[in-house]
């Protein structure tokens, strides 16, 4: 591969219903090998798929630059997290176990936990390896089989997943790939042999998932959208505040979901804030991911890029100041001109019934509003349909912990933004879905208990 901004790099053949059938079926095959293994012969197994992962980091993280625009810096850090999160997963897999319950008279009950089956995971286009082993992970650690989509704009990494999972000695078939877009995803949703579905995207398609599955009783989890708040209080260290709130902006172009989009500033501290986030947003090197000292590469494609354009364009419509960025940028090299950059765009005079600030714009753009008091602020932050992230900012932790304690929010950071290590869950509230991915708390949406009851006596019998 090569850097070919705005053009074709493969074409892929979209997965019919026929080639969905094909995929559960072998799925299902795998399973009932899989799914017989002991958790240590799982573990060893997920183990060199990590291990070979973590040895060919720097070839997959630059095929994921390619595949999705994201700067070869931050690529390296996905797959280091998705190596991380098979190793975390392989670790709990020879742990999974039931419990012993003591009942009267020398009877006992007991509980298996069991795996599901095929399971369906749909992935999004922001990260699409990593999301690839979020949901992988905790399902092949619990011993199921999954069939995974990735999004049709970043269709090529998650194939050399599938590839590594082969190498590493996973039955054939355990974890397969289908490709294409909503047709296919419908297939999956309703194939009569599918447990439960995984779904990582936009909260439309969340909506019609959960509908599909319905009509099956399978089991989702979803991972929606978000336009989460991050709060900086007056007595926050400035400096950390300020990379706190690019990091919760401009990571991956800002097509994050769990990003801090709506920054509230303490109006005390307003003005200083401001012009140090904006002073630091001008410096973002944008331009060809590839390189080293790039920290934001292009947007997915050209109706994304308008559709994050057309917010901008709104938000200066309804009152919004654009402070810095928000334009078209053409890179020097001839090579790139055709590529989906923008600059990193900051909005102030903003208010919270704009369009910019109510509606998730997944694109490199800041709204930041002032606040005067810390029940307004939590108020405000809380009045959203969205529930996936919060973020404070403070010298004062007993005032941060109260603070997120109030948000409304299924991951809160305090004094930090975007870190997501794998021991930790991750999922929303409200319409940024249900369910988590990662820690613990993921095995329980992977597999499901089966209670046995002992009786040592006679049967007391009411007849």
């Amino acid at each position: 591969f090569k850097t070919c901004p705005g053009r074709v790099l493969c074409k892929l053949p979209c997965s019919g219903e026929k080639e969905v059938d094909l995929a559960v079926q072998s799925a299902k095959a795998a399973f009932k090998i899989w799914s017989q293994m002991s958790g240590m012969e799982r573990c060893r197994v997920m183990l060199e798929a990590a291990r070979i992962i973590r040895e060919q980091r720097d070839e997959i993280a630059t095929m994921e630059t390619i595949n999705n625009g994201k700067s070869i810096l931050e690529a390296r850090v996905d797959i280091d997290v998705s190596w991380q999160c098979l190793e975390y997963y392989a670790g709990l897999a020879g742990s999974l176990a039931g419990e012993h319950i003591q009942l009267p008279g020398g009877s006992f009950g007991y509980t298996r936990r069991e795996p599901l089956g095929v399971c369906v995971g749909i992935g999004a286009w922001n990260y699409p390896f990593q999301i690839a082993c979020w949901k992988s992970g905790p399902a092949l650690a619990c011993g199921n089989a999954m069939v995974f989509k990735p999004s049709p704009f970043t269709p090529i990494s998650v194939v050399r997943l599938a590839e590594i999972f082969t190498e590493a000695g996973v039955p054939k078939g355990l974890f397969n790939v289908v490709q294409g877009g909503a047709a296919t995803g419908q297939f999956l949703c309703h194939h009569p042999d599918v447990a439960k579905i995984s779904f990582t995207g936009s909260v439309p398609t969340g909506m019609k998932i959960m509908e599909m599955a319905a009509k099956g009783i399978k089991p989702v989890t979803l991972e929606l959208g978000g336009k989460s708040p991050l709060i900086i209080f007056s007595d926050a260290d400035l400096e950390n505040a300020v990379k706190g709130a690019l990091m919760a902006n401009f990571l991956t172009q800002g097509e994050v979901c769990c990003n801090g989009t709506r920054v509230f500033v303490e109006r005390k501290i307003l003005d200083t804030f401001t012009k140090e986030v904006v002073k630091r947003t001008q410096k973002i090197k944008v331009g060809d991911p590839l390189l080293e000292d790039t920290r934001m590469g292009a947007l997915i494609n050209r109706p994304h890029l308008n559709r994050v354009q057309g917010f901008i364009k709104q938000a200066k419509e309804q009152g919004a100041e654009v402070l810095c960025g928000g334009d078209l940028y053409v890179p020097d090299d001839p090579k790139l001109k055709n590529g989906y950059y923008m600059r990193p765009c900051v909005l102030g005079n903003c208010k919270d019934d704009m369009t910019c600030v109510k509606e998730e714009i997944f694109g490199p753009v800041m709204a930041i509003l002032p606040f005067d008091t810390e029940e307004e602020v939590v108020e405000r932050a809380n009045a959203t349909k969205f529930g996936l992230a919060g973020g404070v900012f403070t010298r004062d932790i007993q005032k941060a912990h109260r603070v997120v304690a109030a948000l409304k929010a299924g991951m809160c950071f305090i004094n930090n933004y975007n870190v997501s290590p794998v021991e930790l869950p991750f999922g929303g509230y409200k319409s940024s879905g249900f369910g988590r991915e990662n820690g613990r708390a993921a095995i329980e949406y992977y597999s499901q208990l089966k209670t046995v009851c002992v009786e040592m006596g006679d049967v007391e019998s009411v007849f």
